[in-house]
């Protein structure tokens, strides 16, 4: 999955949270966001892996 995949995943995400949960504010959804990254950050120091391969083995698990 390269990274415009992945954003266009997110944004579909994005999208459904907005929808069942209204009062989400795209501040509360960048917030996640912003985790997210971190997260991914974390994941390649401690692995030391490149992103991309994050990204894939993320995809591959949510199949």
């Amino acid at each position: 999955m390269n990274k415009d995949q992945l954003e266009g995943k997110w944004k579909q995400v994005k999208g459904k949270f907005k929808q069942k949960y209204g009062d989400l504010t795209d501040n509360d959804l960048t917030y996640t966001e912003g985790k997210f990254d971190e997260m991914m950050g974390r994941l390649q120091e401690k692995t030391g892996k490149k992103r991309e391969e994050l990204e894939d083995q993320i995809d591959e698990w949510s199949r």
